[in-house]
């Protein structure tokens, strides 16, 4: 019999599963939700799939490129059923934007993440799709159209980021209070339109802003028109 701590033949272990860009990107998410996206390197995605990170480049060229297959698989959680439902055509791209917003605050690194990530996947697309189509529906120009979607996805995503970095900052409510009872105090005399304005100024909760910012962009978006020159 052979000895116990002897090692075994490579045809006695179990085969590992193949490499896939699916698993790869799988495995990433699962880490993500675990550790955070800070840990999702490529050595470190390497480690858990028992393989070598050179392996790795194979499927995805760097740790970016793995970020925005991440968000892109997470993108698939958006809610884009308002395009197809009844009702005024901003309030339902604002559905849109707002499930999309909601989708990286479940994933606070990863709102950071998507202020440069750039995925190109069909949950991508699908997104896009929906907020231009909906920009077609209300008459916005295509080329308006066109150059409104970035804005719109830009807005989201920016306000998604801010408020994670905020959730997660122990200090971000007394920061707001100390902002508000700053406001509160100014001399009208020096700062007239302030003083007037000081508790409209923090009006509103989060999601009446956000509601109102998606409108303003919309609105901005039907009524700008694009320079040529």
């Amino acid at each position: 019999m052979a000895p116990r701590n002897a090692p075994r033949s490579r045809r006695e272990r179990p085969a590992k599963p193949a490499l896939t860009y699916d698993g790869i990107v799988a495995t990433a998410v699962r880490l993500m939700k675990d550790e955070g996206l800070r840990r999702v390197t490529m050595r470190r995605l390497a480690q858990e799939l028992d393989t070598g990170p050179a392996s790795l480049y194979v499927y995805v060229a760097n740790t970016a490129e793995l970020h925005a297959a991440i968000l892109e698989e997470l993108l698939g959680a958006v809610d884009l059923t308002p395009v197809a439902a009844p009702g005024d055509w901003r309030d339902r791209l604002a559905g849109v934007l707002g499930s999309y917003t909601e989708v990286l605050f479940q994933h606070p690194d990863l709102a950071h993440s998507a202020l440069v990530a750039r995925p190109s996947g069909p949950n991508y697309l699908a997104l896009v799709e929906a907020v231009l189509a909906l920009l077609h529906e209300g008459g916005v120009p295509d080329g308006q159209a066109a150059w409104g979607v970035d804005v719109l996805l830009q807005v989201a995503t920016a306000t998604a980021a801010e408020q994670s970095a905020r959730d997660r900052d122990a200090a971000a409510e007394d920061e707001h209070l100390a902002l508000v009872a700053a406001l509160r105090a100014v001399p009208a005399e020096t700062y007239p339109r302030i003083a007037a304005l000081a508790g409209d100024l923090v009006s509103g909760t989060p999601e009446q802003r956000l509601a109102w910012t998606f409108r303003a962009v919309i609105n901005g978006a039907r009524t700008t028109a694009r320079t040529t020159d």
